[in-house]
């Protein structure tokens, strides 16, 4: 976002509202986030679109589709809305009422309209809220693909571990606007979310959930006690050591030398995934040559996925 703007715990709070409207409205599972003070970071998951919409079938009226609107839109406006389409069917005019009703639907299911509408509408807010004008973001958002259990449940914890890499809370708990944090408040969004991270079965119980996430973590975000703590923040193997009560594998190699490729990178996931990703981003941006491939070891498991940066 713009440098001259600071994020508060008011609108970081606002920023988390609309982003659970946008993904209720779209259809995108957030599975984990964190909003920091002049950035975010979000963890979704996209929806099969074609499997997804069958919810609005058998429905000639589109009262369905009309109704889940509502999630975004006012009564008003879905009363205007609703006068215009019938207007539509009464002179037989088909090709003007799927245009309308395209608008919607192919928003549906796709992660550029999520983030596009979500900046959108959280700048507006905050532009009214700060009376300001102008955008509020600089750039584009960064993306990065993933694919496979090893690197989505990796991503996630260096999504949640940003808090304590910056230094602003020694526990991720105790920082407020991540996934991680909702869910031990109790939120059963945020509890299924980090469900789909751990590839827990969905009738996983939120203690199950949340204990689990919170061993992982901390194996995630542990720094080695070798007096260099105060420069690369993280967890100590005394706090480590407090949360699992009992001996287990470290992993926090991974996020603390890998990191680099979850900002900066194109994919992340199975060799095959990964190198279609990147010959698909050679094509976009008409280079000639393909980004190499990098393969990563996770320690805890001894799996491996690979990445292609940009």
């Amino acid at each position: 976002m713009n440098a001259e703007y600071l994020f508060g715990d008011e609108e970081k709070e606002a920023f988390r509202r609309i982003m659970r409207r946008m993904a209720a409205f779209t259809g995108v599972e957030v599975m984990t986030y964190a909003v920091m003070s002049n950035h975010f970071h979000i963890l979704i998951r996209v929806p099969k679109k074609q499997k997804w919409m069958k919810r609005f079938d058998n429905d000639p009226d589109q009262e369905k589709l009309l109704n889940h609107l509502s999630i975004l839109y006012s009564k008003s406006y879905l009363e205007h809305l609703r006068a215009e389409l019938e207007s539509y069917r009464k002179q037989g005019n088909t090709e003007a009422l799927d245009q309308v009703l395209g608008r919607f639907r192919n928003r549906l299911c796709d992660v550029s309209s999520f983030m596009k509408e979500l900046k959108e509408r959280f700048g507006k807010w905050f532009n009214r809220h700060h009376d300001r004008r102008g955008t509020l973001w600089m750039d584009r958002y960064k993306s990065v693909l993933v694919d496979g259990p090893v690197a989505l449940r990796t991503m996630a914890a260096y999504i949640d571990l940003n808090p304590v890499r910056a230094g602003l809370v020694d526990d991720p708990a105790l920082y407020e606007f991540t996934g991680y944090s909702e869910a031990v408040g109790g939120s059963k969004l945020a509890q299924a979310g980090l469900s789909s991270c751990l590839g827990l079965p969905k009738n996983s119980s939120a203690d199950r959930v949340t204990e689990r996430y919170r061993l992982f973590l901390f194996d995630q975000g542990m720094v080695p006690d070798d007096g260099h703590k105060e420069l690369r923040k993280g967890v100590s193997s005394a706090q480590r050591q407090a949360v699992r009560r009992e001996d287990g594998v470290v992993n926090a190699a991974l996020l603390r030398e890998r990191t680099r490729f979850f900002t900066s990178g194109i994919a992340m996931g199975s060799k095959q995934f990964t190198k279609e990703a990147a010959e698909r981003h050679k094509l976009a941006l008409s280079q000639k040559k393909t980004r190499s491939l990098k393969q990563i070891q996770a320690p805890e498991s001894g799996s491996t996925f690979h990445v292609v940066r940009e």
